[in-house]
């Protein structure tokens, strides 16, 4: 009978696939999360709507609503009166945002709603979940 050999292979080198592996797992969790955070400033919880249709929007101011009926330009809280002088400097075709809190009450909606048409802006934009 035939001597059988065993060849034994020597680890020299580190097996990096399952490093990368994991990393990609990872930087995809970390841009998955960004994505979350960079949503919105104001802790707010959006309506749904049916027919919501994502849109390019530039340069938008944003104006949000939360449940408590605080009103904010960007971060900065505001009452009615604010709002409607600072929305009352930006031009007619600049696009504005309107984030609503789904708990907040409606007199609030119509409150900016009823700025933005005495100001006579045609640009405006309702977020809403889908």
């Amino acid at each position: 009978m035939g001597k059988c050999k065993k060849q034994r292979k020597r680890f020299d080198e580190i097996n990096v696939i399952p490093f990368i592996d994991i990393m990609l797992v990872l930087l995809v969790m970390v841009l998955t999360t960004a994505t979350f955070i960079n949503q919105g400033v104001i802790p707010i919880e959006l309506p749904t709507a049916k027919a919501a249709k994502k849109e390019d929007i530039k340069k938008e101011i944003t104006v949000y609503v939360n449940a408590k009926g605080e009103l904010f330009i960007g971060k900065q809280k505001v009452n009615l009166k604010e709002l409607e002088a600072k929305l009352s400097t930006i031009s007619k075709e600049q696009p504005v945002v309107l984030r609503s809190d789904k708990e907040s009450k409606f007199q609030d909606f119509v409150s900016v709603m009823d700025i933005l048409k005495r100001l006579k802006h045609e640009q405006l934009y309702i977020i809403t979940k889908e």
